[in-house]
């Protein structure tokens, strides 16, 4: 599979600690940006952070798995191996998991890893890996 690379813009309420979240606790690296957005490479995609001073973040939710996955969200599925890895770093920068990294329908179609967790403008963000990435789209 040969993925294009998307572009993501999205809202926040205060660009200086967004900017330090995406920068700083993602590690991402910043691209073009003015007085009211910020470009991220964000895992070979394009993010955008765009001012918006009135953003509160995602307002519901829904059941899944138990749980309670804020919607709307975004994220990236990382490689099976760098997630642990991933999720130790997020967790050592003293970020609040909605979410904690969990495994999903373990030694099933599907088996996965994930994580929810929020930005500073309470932008939800969800990390996952599967073990096996043949099974992204699997029913």
């Amino acid at each position: 599979m040969n993925l294009a690379p998307f572009h993501l813009a999205i809202p926040v309420n205060d660009l200086p600690a967004n900017r330090d979240f995406y920068t700083n606790i993602l590690e991402l690296e910043e691209g073009r940006s003015s007085d009211h957005w910020v470009d991220y490479n964000f895992f070979g995609h394009q993010l955008v952070i765009h001012l918006d001073e009135n953003h509160t973040g995602p307002v519901t939710a829904n059941h899944v798995d138990g749980k309670s996955v804020p919607v709307p969200h975004y994220g990236i599925v990382l490689e099976w191996t760098h997630f642990d890895e991933f999720a130790k770093r997020i967790a050592e920068k003293g970020i609040e998991f909605i979410i904690e990294p969990y495994l999903r329908f373990a030694g099933q179609v599907g088996e996965q890893k994930t994580m929810f967790f929020k930005d500073p403008s309470g932008n939800a963000l969800e990390f996952k890996s599967f073990k096996d990435m043949n099974q992204l789209f699997a029913k």
